[in-house]
Formats: structure tokens, sequence, C-alpha cells
């Protein structure tokens, strides 16, 4: 039915045959990426085998609205391939990169993190089931984004230097020459089971209500990095800027009601603001690598995750 480039090479396909009908009729095939720049980039940290990985060992665990596996392989030689159910076969409507999450939904995105959050809290370091999740892939790829953060960082900043002020240039360069001191910041927090890509994209609804897609990136990590990236990326910002404190503070309300207790809302502001360069830095470094996503949707994601640094004064918030 279609094929789309990006991180991975994603398949919709038609699929006739004489099974049950417990078996769809139209799946979601993801293989590795075609575009070798792309390729290249995604090889080292394996993302396409860390979502098999996550949909073979820990999707039935969460309590996130996940799709449905119809198969998930990891095979060194002939490449790894994950199919799932085509949600649209259940009308569910997949999120688009460069879509606007109104206020109301957001408040059910952030009920569905705080939840799988709560559930691991505290966790990911104790069972051997979960370690993988901060392992030696985990490892490599945060020392890759710090030896390429300099350049990307730099070709990024030229390609979209229309939507960034040259004022926050130099903020941003110093946080990528100074990441490694950043990411061990911005990872000192209580560790959970994160998705670290929360962007419309990666968002689908079934009967109004929210799910998650691609864990590519899924890995321990501070919950409250997960909100930031989410609300940098899936709202307007004015409505942001009218609804960061309340979003935050429904954040800490569900966790406490799943039994996480004494989280203080300043400190965890404070650690919003921190977490805000991610998502900002992701979306400059996927313009600079290029063909990871469609240009005019990584566009519209610098532009809003730009405005949330900036009325933040995220780089200020890293003691770097």
């Amino acid at each position: 039915r279609s094929v789309d480039i990006g991180t991975t090479t994603r398949v919709r396909l038609f699929v006739d045959h004489n099974g049950t009908n417990e078996i769809p009729r139209r799946w979601f095939v993801k293989i590795p990426p075609l575009k070798w720049r792309v390729r290249l980039i995604t090889a080292l940290p394996r993302l396409l085998q860390t979502e098999i990985k996550f949909y073979n060992g820990i999707a039935l665990l969460t309590p996130t609205t996940t799709p449905t596996v119809l198969s998930a392989t990891n095979h060194f030689a002939k490449g790894s391939t994950l199919v799932l159910n085509d949600l649209t076969e259940h009308d569910a409507i997949p999120g688009q990169p460069n879509d606007i999450i109104s206020i109301s939904q957001a408040f059910l995105v952030i009920e569905q993190l705080a939840i799988l959050h709560a559930k691991f809290w505290n966790k990911t370091h104790k069972n051997k089931k979960y370690q993988w999740l901060s392992g030696p892939i985990r490892q490599l790829e945060d020392h890759l984004g710090t030896v390429l953060a300099v350049p990307l960082m730099k070709c990024g900043l030229k390609k979209s230097i229309h939507l960034i002020p040259p004022t926050l240039h130099s903020s941003a360069l110093h946080y990528a020459r100074h990441r490694r001191d950043a990411m061990n910041f911005l990872f000192q927090g209580t560790q959970t089971i994160i998705h670290h890509d929360c962007h419309p994209g990666n968002l689908f609804w079934i009967n109004s209500k929210p799910g998650l897609l691609d864990w590519q990136m899924v890995r321990a990590g501070e919950g409250i990095s997960d909100i930031s990236y989410f609300i940098a990326t899936c709202l307007d910002p004015e409505i942001r800027r009218s609804n960061e404190n309340r979003l935050i503070k429904h954040y800490i309300k569900i966790l406490t009601a799943n039994g996480i207790k004494k989280i203080n809302f300043e400190q965890m502001k404070k650690r919003y603001r921190a977490h805000l360069v991610y998502p900002f830095e992701a979306m400059i470094v996927t313009l600079a690598i290029g063909g990871m996503m469609d240009l005019d949707d990584n566009l519209k994601l610098i532009e809003r995750t730009t405005l949330a640094v900036i009325d933040n004064h995220a780089f200020a918030a890293l003691p770097i």
C-alpha cells in the first residue's frame, strides 16, 4: 500500500490470506533503512533491533497502549524485521510529525507516560530483565552522540539559521562541546523505562485514547525527560506557555496516585527545563543528517523546540 523511508524503511501491506479472522490483513513492516546515510547512523546503536527487543521482552509488561506484534526477528546476516498489525485496521488514527496536540489530548498522554514511568520506577537497575536498557548498546549510542555532537550541531544550526536566533547558537554549541557532562547530569534522576522519542508522529489514537509507536529509542532514564520531549514537540507554543505548569503538576498527581511519593514540583520543573535541550538537539541532528524525517515536519519541530528552550532558559539549567 505504501513505502516510507526514515530511520527505518516502513512498508504498509494489504495481505490476502486464507487464515482465520484473528490474523489481520493490514500489516505494518519495518526493516533497516534503505538510505545509506541513515543506515550508517542507525546501524551501530541498533535502533530497529532495540525496538524488536522491546516488543519481544517488555511490551506486554507495559501499561502503555502499543501495536500488536505479528513477528519480531533479529537476524545479523539477513537483517532485522518487525511486523505489526497496521493500526488503521482497528480504526486507530496514527499521528503525523507536524500534528498539534490539543490540551485535552495532552493530559491523556501525560497520564499514559506517568503510569508507564510509575510501573518501572527505580526498577530498571534491579531487575536483569531491564538492564539491557542501559547496557552496552545504549552506552555506545551516547558515546556516538557525544563524538558527533559538535559537527552535527554546527551543520543543523546552519541549515535552520532562519528559525534559530543567533543568540542561541553559542549556547547550543557550548552544550555540544560539553555533551558528556550534560548527559551525566540529565541521567542523575530516578531511573525508569522511557520512550525517549515522544513527538506527534509517534503517537496514535484509538477510541480517543493515546498509544505510543516507534520504541527504537527506549531506554532507562528519568521520566520527566519524556514529558519535556512531548510538551516541546507536540503543543502549539502559546498553548504550551499557558499550560506547562499544569501538565507537570498533572504528571506528579498521576505518579503519586500510582505509588510514587514525595515529589517536589519546583525540583521537577527544574529537571523539566534542563531536559528540554534534548528534543532541541534531536531535531537539529535529524536535520543535519537528512533523510530521517520529512523536511517540512522537521523544520516545524525545530521551531517548536527552539521556542520551548528559549522560554524556559533550558541551556542555563545545565551545570556545564
